[in-house]
């Protein structure tokens, strides 16, 4: 957590992508607002819910089975024990944890679907999500286990089962039993109303919560790409002209815009680009991973102005089933748990995200090909003439770039085209959301670890290129990769400068930079 936190008051205005990052990274604590309205407004649907089952209106999961078992009815005290056996029978996941910003961005979209005052949940339970956040209790979540329509049923089965103090739970540090960390952050295990273990288990938290956190990264590693392209035209004595803001208005995507107009401020020359440009005659072009970064870091930039839309939507909407309308009372069964925007969002994010990799590998192939780097050693060797025989440079590394960029395009097939019918057939069409979320967010992992490679392969070839200092930006850029890794002279290990230079970009977004025409909120 971090060590300065501001408040966000949480009541029936939305949250931004930024806001709920903000939670899930800790630089907010969640109050739940006081506001009478608001508070009448999560009571009244309580009450309506209560209502109903009072007339013995068949209330979905509430006093009737689930799924396929609708059909079958219950008294209240049966149902009571239903609802502890729903989040029981669906502690079924498997695979590693969640990551716990992840996690932290599923209990906050949760408490956003709950204040829209249609999911007929108490005050409690909502205040105590709160807590959890705020207090850094982060429940232990296995990744793998949800179709993505029922919602996340067994992914936030967890996150219910720790609220009772059942599970395992991350806490200060250390991954414990969920009882244990609820006594020692002063908390007491949740007994649930009715309803309320469904209304936990029963949306699209857990897809929107990893979506949240990629996007988060990928803007970050957009920054890092754009820096090492920069540092890779330098390197290749690369046409600056390709970046004339003419190109982009006769094609007006604004991503691809954002990158030229970055790109440019990022080579700029005070001095002006001669001698910094080859200027023989198979030069007058660039290869298209150089010429063309705008045009496929764009298509990504782009990408991420819609899928961050339709991410605030899901993660600010009542996606619960049954929901209770706040005008008329009426129990409302649906779909909302649906994550079929989700799935699209992601699958189409992850395949922009894996294009980007590969234009990043390319340039690494570049850079080490002594036939088409424009002069530089074979892969980027800086060892004395003597050594130089006996030292590899880029050449291992070059290699890696390639296996990630492979594995990170392989995993773009669409999971949403995946659906299978499960449950008795009840179950029928499912969206596979939370796969696709979690494609998305290991095609970032191997994103950032391309990009990183692109970095340190970039700023070797501009120290052995020279003259770096006639641009002021790439300047920069080198210094910041120096602050983390240095160049490699003579053969050495390189598994930690990746991942230290991973750290600084997906964490500390070390390459951002100003822009004047943004398109990144």
């Amino acid at each position: 957590m971090n060590a300065q936190v501001n408040d966000i008051i949480i009541d029936e205005k939305s949250l931004s992508i930024g806001q709920i990052i903000g939670v899930a990274r800790g630089s907010y604590r969640v109050i739940i607002s006081t506001e009478p309205s608001f508070v009448n407004k999560i009571e009244r649907s309580r009450e309506m819910l209560m209502a109903a089952l009072e007339k013995e209106i068949p209330v979905y999961g509430v006093n009737t089975g689930y799924g396929k078992s609708c059909g079958k009815r219950m008294a209240m005290e049966v149902a009571a024990k239903n609802g502890i056996n729903l989040i029981r029978f669906h502690g079924c996941g498997t695979g590693e944890p969640i990551g716990i910003p992840e996690t932290r961005a599923a209990m906050l979209t949760r408490i956003l679907c709950f204040v829209r005052g249609y999911s007929g949940v108490s005050m409690e339970l909502i205040k105590l999500l709160a807590e959890f956040l705020n207090r850094g209790v982060t429940p232990v979540v296995p990744c793998e286990g949800s179709v993505g329509a029922s919602g996340d049923l067994t992914p936030m089965s967890y996150v219910a089962a720790a609220l009772m103090g059942e599970g395992e739970v991350y806490y200060r540090d250390r991954r414990m039993p969920a009882a244990e960390a609820l006594k020692e952050a002063g908390l007491s295990p949740y007994s649930f109303k009715p309803k309320e273990p469904l209304a936990i288990i029963n949306g699209t938290s857990t897809m929107t919560g990893i979506s949240a956190i990629v996007i988060d990264r990928t803007k970050k590693n957009i920054n890092a790409s754009m820096s090492a392209t920069a540092l890779a035209i330098h390197a290749l004595m690369g046409n600056a002209h390709h970046y004339d803001p003419a190109i982009s208005r006769a094609k007006p995507h604004p991503g691809q815009d954002y990158v030229a107009r970055g790109i440019a401020a990022l080579i700029h020359a005070d001095n002006g680009h001669a001698g910094l440009e080859a200027n023989k005659l198979d030069t007058l072009q660039d290869p298209y991973s150089i010429r063309c970064s705008p045009q496929v870091l764009g298509v990504l930039i782009d990408a991420l102005e819609w899928v961050t839309r339709w991410v605030e939507v899901e993660a600010n909407s009542a996606n619960d089933n049954p929901l209770i309308d706040p005008d008329t009372g009426a129990v409302l069964m649906g779909g909302n748990f649906y994550g079929g925007h989700i799935a699209l969002a992601m699958d189409s994010l992850k395949a922009a995200l894996a294009s980007a990799a590969d234009m990043s590998d390319r340039q690494v192939a570049l850079l080490v090909d002594p036939h088409v780097n424009r002069g530089l050693p074979a892969d980027l060797v800086r060892a004395s003439k003597e050594e130089m025989p006996y030292n590899h440079g880029f050449k291992a590394m070059s290699i890696s770039s390639s296996s990630l960029t492979a594995e990170a395009l392989k995993a773009t097939m669409p999971a949403a085209s995946f659906s299978r019918s499960t449950e008795s057939h009840n179950q029928d069409k499912v969206s596979m959301g939370t796969i696709s979320a979690r494609d998305a967010a290991r095609i970032c992992d191997l994103t950032e670890k391309v990009t990183a490679i692109h970095l340190l392969a970039a700023a070797q070839a501009c120290e052995i290129r020279g003259n770096w200092q006639e641009r002021p930006r790439v300047t920069e850029i080198l210094k910041k990769v120096r602050s983390i890794a240095g160049p490699v002279i003579i053969d050495r290990p390189m598994d930690s400068d990746i991942s230290e230079l991973v750290r600084a970009i997906s964490e500390n977004d070390l390459f951002a930079f100003g822009h004047p025409r943004a398109p990144l909120r």
